[in-house]
């Protein structure tokens, strides 16, 4: 009788224990053979993150009590088609950019997010490398999702360097849920130069904010931010709205950028049509370089893709891109070359699942 008592106590315990924390092992492998046409030289190669991208994450969460959390989440990008880890950057500036292991820098790193994290009723104080709150404007209002050679030229283009996606270094604050649609945060990142490094002492140190709302069929949202750097601020701000009308979702931003004496300026209008099992992507893009001196570079995109739904994690996609360059713009899809002022053409084919 008393053993049957303490295995029951036993089994108890754990199941509390089970209940207050969880670790979950996630990712995506997404292969993608990807056709690359320019005027210089084309290429055709098989890659990776056509349509997702590839990834290994772990994330877990602790039941403090209260209503409080304590989180973790470490996720790596990973190119599938070679088994290269991606590189990550240490200190937002391109003198940080390319550590990634050993030998090389193929060595795997949880470059796209690496954070810890207490939340509650209040929000989420969030602390390490994370996606910056100037990105979410982009990715959320692209139908490509950033991904891919359909991915939006308001990023492809952008002037913004180090900071335009991920920070290093960086403490967090998300609003909570449940604020009648309202959502947002801000971000705070550190370059962690010395102090006596004189007029570099700053690089890499900014920080960034987003509010959005979003309810029913509407979803919009503002953001911005300024970098430090030597060279001049590098700031970056954009405006995204979508409407879900049903049969399809409208979407589009706005952007505007600088980078020293340079100003960046874009824009896209796409959609997102579900048809069947799959879904329909369309989008037009452009980003523009205002510069104090010589030719102001322009490249304009056309999109267009179909994923087809296997099942919930399994997917095929296919998306055909064209960009035209103007002012001296060379920007070329899917590795190929093309010239100043030419234009390049892109397709992917690929095969995603997510686990």
């Amino acid at each position: 009788m008393k053993k049957s008592l303490i295995a029951l106590a036993v089994t108890a315990a754990a199941g509390m224990a089970s209940a207050q924390s969880s670790v979950t092992l996630f990712g995506v492998v997404d292969a993608t053979l990807a056709v690359g046409n320019g005027s210089v030289a084309d290429r055709t190669q098989l890659t990776h993150s056509g349509y997702t991208s590839s990834r290994l994450g772990f994330r877990g969460t602790e039941d403090l009590g209260g209503g409080m959390a304590a989180s973790f989440w470490l996720e790596a990008g990973f190119a599938n088609d070679s088994g290269a880890g991606q590189a990550t950057n240490i200190n937002n500036q391109a003198a940080g950019g390319a550590p990634a292991g050993q030998n090389g820098g193929q060595g795997l790193t949880f470059n796209r997010r690496s954070t810890v994290s207490l939340s509650g009723g209040w929000g989420e104080v969030r602390l390490g490398r994370d996606y910056t709150p100037q990105f979410w404007g982009l990715v959320v209002f692209d139908p490509f999702g950033v991904v891919g050679v359909g991915a939006t030229q308001t990023l492809g283009s952008i002037i913004t360097g180090a900071t335009s996606v991920r920070a290093s270094n960086s403490v967090g604050y998300l609003l909570p849920g449940k604020l009648g649609g309202f959502y947002g945060q801000a971000q705070y990142y550190m370059g962690e130069n010395l102090s006596n490094a004189g007029a570099t002492s700053d690089d890499g140190k900014g920080m960034g904010f987003r509010l959005g709302y979003a309810a029913g069929p509407l979803n919009v949202a503002v953001a911005a931010s300024s970098t430090d750097y030597a060279a001049g601020k590098v700031r970056q701000s954009n405006i995204g709205a979508s409407w879900d009308f049903g049969v399809a979702k409208l979407m589009g931003h706005i952007s505007r950028d600088k980078a020293g004496t340079v100003d960046g300026s874009g824009w896209l209008i796409g959609g997102l049509v579900p048809m069947g099992a799959g879904e329909v992507r369309l989008a037009i893009s452009q980003y523009k370089a205002d510069q104090a001196v010589g030719a102001d570079p322009r490249t304009r995109k056309i999109a267009l893709g179909y994923v087809h739904n296997l099942s919930k994690r399994t997917a095929l996609y296919t998306t055909f891109a064209r960009v035209r360059n103007d002012g001296g713009a060379t920007h070329a899809l899917n590795a190929s070359v093309t010239a100043a002022n030419a234009s390049s053409s892109g397709y992917d084919f690929g095969l995603r699942h997510s686990f």
